[in-house]
């Protein structure tokens, strides 16, 4: 019997399924995509302006930008009083919440209009160091849920600006996604006695068909369940729920991964992605269950037909294939071999030392 053109896999922690395009071979053309250019120079660009001043800063965009508005029963902004007496109208169930919550965003010094993968390994740990700060804020004022970081590059990935930035959205509630992987890491840890993510790395490691770039801190392979073709997730291999509470060492360590593994994306000529930060929420504890890691999604193609109707995603390059794709790029006989540098032996391993040096400089 001939293969199905569709390989059905299964997220180990969501449970959630995707389909695997496996009868095609790859063709790069379909998937080279340069990240557009919002044309907005240094000179009219609001980053290089806003807050004044050099170096990475905070810009506050938005105050108060989350208002809950639940279902479609009446909300406090339009109940009258007499329907006011007949709700409570502190419910948020209901929907009855005011405004909360902010947006602001992580920018490069002015000036900086140069992709992650460009930028020098001691600015990209600086940005880092700033969400982190953000998170130990957020959880500090208790007054939201979820502190969510994000960076879009590329006209196609939603952004706004070619200015090196990493936008942060502080919300009234825990997002779906990240709601599926509390629910099933603590399902998985229950019914297999492990963190699922330190689980995940080991496998990966050892079967290595579909890992990327390894050191002594963190991680970065294509997952099995990809949803979208290239999809990279880097993970630290110390196990911790809470980003916030990531040293500056193992920053380090994912300040520059981020850079070398975007860096490989160059195969696709540079292509617009979200790099999207998954970490313990502000208020509940997830310390055995959880463990925080950064996802990489290029942006490559249009949602077809199959996937609006089903939520089925339909992802048109094996996992397989683009960690192989990725580390021929990288002129890299094995993952341990991607943009080797000093601090970075052959074998993979980056001694603590280099870790310091790094975070010291």
């Amino acid at each position: 019997m001939a293969g199905g053109l569709f390989e059905l896999r299964r997220d180990d922690v969501t449970g959630w399924w995707v389909a695997v395009v496996v009868d095609r071979e790859f063709e790069r053309h379909r998937f080279a995509l340069p990240a557009g250019s919002t044309g907005i120079g240094p000179d009219s660009c609001p980053n290089c302006r806003i807050p004044p001043g050099g170096g990475v800063r905070v810009r506050e965009l938005k105050p108060l930008a989350f208002s809950v508005a639940g279902d479609r029963r009446p909300t406090a902004r339009t109940i009258t009083p007499a329907q006011a007496s007949m709700l409570d109208v502190a419910d948020p169930d209901l929907g009855l919440v005011g405004e909360c919550g902010s947006w602001q965003t992580i920018v490069a010094p002015p000036g900086h209009h140069m992709s992650l993968a460009e930028t020098s390994p001691s600015l990209v740990f600086q940005m880092l160091a700033r969400a982190r700060a953000a998170i130990v804020s957020a959880r500090s004022r208790n007054q939201t849920e979820y502190l969510q970081v994000v960076q879009n590059w590329g006209t196609q990935a939603g952004a706004r600006t070619d200015h090196l930035c990493f936008d942060f959205y502080d919300l009234p509630q825990i997002p779906h996604r990240i709601g599926e992987e509390l629910g099933g890491a603590a399902r998985y840890l229950i019914r297999e006695g492990v963190c699922p993510y330190c689980r995940l790395l080991l496998d990966e490691v050892e079967d290595g068909a579909r890992l990327v770039f390894q050191d002594a801190s963190s991680v970065c392979f294509a997952p099995y369940a990809s949803r979208s073709p290239f999809e990279l997730w880097v993970v630290p291999r110390h196990h911790d729920a809470d980003f916030a509470r990531a040293t500056d060492e193992q920053l380090t360590s994912a300040a520059a991964t981020l850079r070398r593994v975007l860096g490989m994306l160059g195969v696709l000529d540079g292509p617009p992605y979200n790099l999207v930060l998954h970490t313990a929420p502000l208020r509940e504890r997830v310390d055995e269950t959880y463990h925080w890691h950064w996802e990489i999604h290029p942006r490559l193609r249009e949602i077809a037909g199959l996937e609006l109707g089903t939520g089925l995603p339909v992802n048109p390059v094996s996992p397989e294939e683009a960690a192989e794709e990725l580390l021929a790029t990288a002129g890299a006989s094995s993952p341990e071999d991607a943009g080797a540098e000093p601090g970075v032996s052959r074998s993979g391993a980056r001694d603590w030392d280099a870790f310091l040096r790094e975070a010291a400089g």
